[in-house]
C-alpha cells in the first residue's frame, strides 16, 4: 500500500508565461519510452513479481523503494508540464471569454494541440510526439540480474533523453525539474550498478555517467548536488525497506563521497495549481459556487 504527501519532491519556480512547445518536449520525460511512467511501471511490476522477497530482501527493498520515488517523479514532471501550459497559475477566477473570438487560437500553432483539446491545458500520458504511453514499455522477466541490468539501461537512457530535452529549452521551470531528475536518476543508476556488482562482481558504476557529461556541469543539477542529493537514497516508508543500506553503501560515482540512506522523503515544495482557465472551461465553476458546494458537503458531514 502507499501513503501520499501533498507536496512535490522539490519546489518549482513559478512560470512567467505559457510555453506550450517546451511542454511538448517535456512530455518525453513523462510518457515517452524512457520517461518517468516507464521507470515507475518497470520497477513497480518487478517489485510485484519479485521472487525470493525474503531470501533476496535487499534487492527487493531497492527495487520496491525506488518504484515509490518514481511516483513522485511523475507528479513532478506533470506539474512542470502544467506550469508551462498554465495561463493563470494559482488564479481562482478569470473573466469569461467569448468562444467566437477564438481564445485558443494560439494553440493551433503549438506542437501538441492535444494539450489544449484533450487535456484542458494539462499534462497527458504521452511522449513528445503525442504517442501514448503503453505497457509494452514494461520489462519484468523474473530473473533478478536481467531485471537489474534492464533497470540500469533504463536509467541511463532516461538520462540521455533528459539531457536532450534540457538542450531544447532554456525555460527555468523545465530546467529546474530536469536538473533535479538528473541527480536523482544518477542515484538510481548507481544503486542498480551497485546491486549488479554485489551479484556479479562487475563494476557497473565505472560506466557512469552515460552520456559522458558530469551533472556538475549542469547548473540546475549542481545546485542539488551541493545539497547532497546525489548521495541520498530516500526510504519511502515509515518502517519497511530497512535493508537498502546493504546495497546503497560506499562511494558515490558522482564525486567519491559516501552515500547514505535517508529515512523518509525529501522536504519538497508546494504542489502546483494551474488556476482558472475560462477558455478551457476549467474548472468552470465560479469560486462562489464552489464555496456553496463545499459548505453543503460540510453541513451534511455533521
Amino acid at each position: 500500500m502507499f501513503l501520499r504527501i501533498d507536496r512535490l519532491q522539490i519546489e518549482l519556480p513559478m512560470p512567467k508565461e505559457q510555453d506550450p512547445n517546451a511542454a511538448a518536449a517535456v512530455q518525453a520525460l513523462l510518457g515517452g519510452r524512457f520517461g518517468e511512467m516507464s521507470t515507475l511501471m518497470n520497477y513497480m511490476y518487478q517489485s510485484f513479481n519479485f521472487r525470493g522477497k525474503k531470501a533476496l530482501k535487499p534487492y527487493y527493498d531497492l527495487i520496491a523503494n525506488i518504484a515509490t520515488e518514481e511516483l513522485g517523479h511523475i507528479e513532478l514532471v506533470a506539474a512542470t508540464i502544467n506550469s508551462l501550459l498554465a495561463k493563470n497559475p494559482g488564479k481562482d477566477l478569470e473573466e469569461g471569454v467569448d468562444p467566437v473570438s477564438a481564445p485558443l487560437g494560439f494553440a493551433k500553432d503549438a506542437r501538441n494541440a492535444a494539450h489544449f483539446i484533450a487535456g484542458g491545458a494539462n499534462s497527458l500520458v504521452m511522449g513528445a510526439m503525442g504517442e501514448h504511453w503503453h505497457g509494452e514499455y514494461v520489462f519484468t522477466s523474473g530473473n533478478l540480474i536481467l531485471d537489474l541490468l534492464h533497470n540500469f539501461f533504463l536509467e541511463v537512457a532516461a538520462r540521455t533523453h533528459k539531457l536532450r530535452v534540457y538542450e531544447m529549452t532554456d525555460n527555468p521551470v523545465a530546467r529546474e525539474m530536469i536538473g533535479y531528475l538528473l541527480v536523482r536518476g544518477g542515484v538510481h543508476a548507481a544503486a542498480y550498478g551497485k546491486a549488479l556488482e554485489s551479484l556479479t562482481g562487475v563494476e557497473m558504476t565505472k560506466m557512469l555517467p552515460i552520456p559522458r557529461i558530469d551533472n556538475s556541469r549542469i547548473p540546475e543539477a549542481k545546485k542539488f548536488m551541493d545539497l547532497g542529493f546525489h548521495r541520498n537514497l530516500y526510504r519511502f516508508s515509515p518502517s519497511d525497506y530497512q535493508d537498502l543500506g546493504l546495497i546503497w553503501q560506499g562511494a558515490s560515482p558522482e564525486d567519491g563521497s559516501q552515500v547514505v540512506v535517508i529515512d523518509g522523503p525529501p522536504t519538497g515544495g508546494p504542489v502546483f495549481d494551474g488556476g482558472h482557465d475560462a477558455a478551457e472551461f476549467a474548472p468552470e465553476f465560479h469560486p462562489g459556487e464552489l464555496y456553496e458546494i463545499a459548505k453543503k458537503l460540510y453541513e451534511k458531514a455533521k
